[in-house]
């Protein structure tokens, strides 16, 4: 009859600890949330010459290239290369070509983007053929 009734107690206590633990992982996630918070206020004010280049300037696009200059640096790309390329080499030859720096995963991104709303484009004008994928990315080609 001990046995039971030792069962018993430890099965409460057992449920009081995880009850608490949970409670605990509650407020740490809570404190972490917070945390982030004020290390982002910290680093929006933190105006010292070493911490300026962690954010980059906003640009838009639309102000970077000239009309047509995108698919130009393309094609000049694909003359160059006298192969087939996907879309994240082509990205990198124009971010080359325009002198960024293609370390800039954010500014790759977003050319990427672009670049195959415009080789899309290009292609059902059947000014550039779509070369298949590889590994996921479009091929490209001149026609």
């Amino acid at each position: 009859m001990a046995l039971p009734q030792i069962v018993h107690t430890l099965t409460a206590k057992r449920n009081e600890i995880e009850a608490h633990i949970s409670e605990l992982r509650r407020q740490l996630a809570a404190a972490e949330r917070d945390l982030s918070s004020v290390n982002a206020v910290l680093a929006l004010y933190d105006l010292s010459p070493s911490t300026q280049t962690r954010f980059p300037a906003y640009a838009n696009l639309n102000r970077l290239f000239a009309y047509g200059e995108m698919f130009k640096l393309c094609k000049a790309a694909l003359e160059e290369a006298g192969k087939p390329l996907d879309t994240r080499e082509i990205t990198r030859a124009i971010i080359r070509a325009k002198g960024w720096d293609d370390a800039d995963v954010m500014l790759r991104k977003a050319i990427a983007y672009r670049l195959i709303q415009n080789l899309s484009r290009a292609a059902m004008q059947q000014r550039i053929v779509d070369a298949g994928r590889r590994k996921g990315v479009r091929m490209w080609t001149l026609s």
